[in-house]
């Protein structure tokens, strides 16, 4: 890699950050329906496919567990870990309703759908989505591009605007990051 590569790929970073910091309302929406679900006696149930996969479960880690501070466990569920569901939905139903079918039986009317896709079009993501709505969960979404269907389907709508897949990434963690926080500094100065 070049020293020049390296500067461009962190430039690339920083300005879509920047672009980020331009409007918090999205983040900051999203962290409010979060508390709120929680509060509620709700969860969040969170997914996306490859890398998304990855980010949904790093947010469930952060929320049952901890983020930064000591609190009691939040209730949130990946629904990206469950390797038997995953397969057998898959086998029986076909990949495009691994989450969707999970969302069918997990979820109840006052959670929250976290996806994130940065893509925006992943047909499995999108399904989930809308099986979401339908029961009454509130949705949010957390995308790349210009946030396809995906985006579109969603009631909160967190949006990196880039097609380079790895920037889209590196800003979505730290955006989910800061929902973390947002969410873990609501419950730490209730208690």
């Amino acid at each position: 890699m070049s020293a020049e590569r390296f500067r461009a790929a962190l430039r690339d970073a920083i300005g879509l950050h920047e672009r980020a910091l331009q409007d918090p309302q999205p983040v900051m929406a999203a962290a409010s329906a979060i508390v709120a679900a929680l509060r509620g006696g709700g969860k969040l149930l969170a997914f996306g496919n490859g890398g998304s996969a990855a980010d949904a479960q790093h947010v469930v880690a952060d929320l049952v567990g901890r983020f930064r501070r000591e609190r009691a466990a939040l209730a949130a569920i990946a629904l990206t870990t469950d390797t038997s569901v995953l397969t057998s939905v898959a086998n029986d139903y076909g990949f495009e309703r691994v989450f969707a079918r999970q969302i069918e039986g997990l979820g109840r009317h006052g959670d929250v759908a976290l996806a994130i896709s940065t893509s925006g079009a992943s047909p499995n993501v999108v399904a989930a989505m809308e099986a979401a709505s339908r029961l009454g969960l509130r949705t949010i979404a957390v995308t790349g591009r210009d946030g396809g269907p995906v985006g579109r389907a969603a009631a909160i709508h967190v949006n990196v605007p880039s097609g380079e897949t790895p920037r889209v990434q590196e800003v979505h963690r730290t955006l989910l990051h800061v929902i973390c926080d947002l969410v873990e500094e609501s419950f730490a100065e209730g208690e």
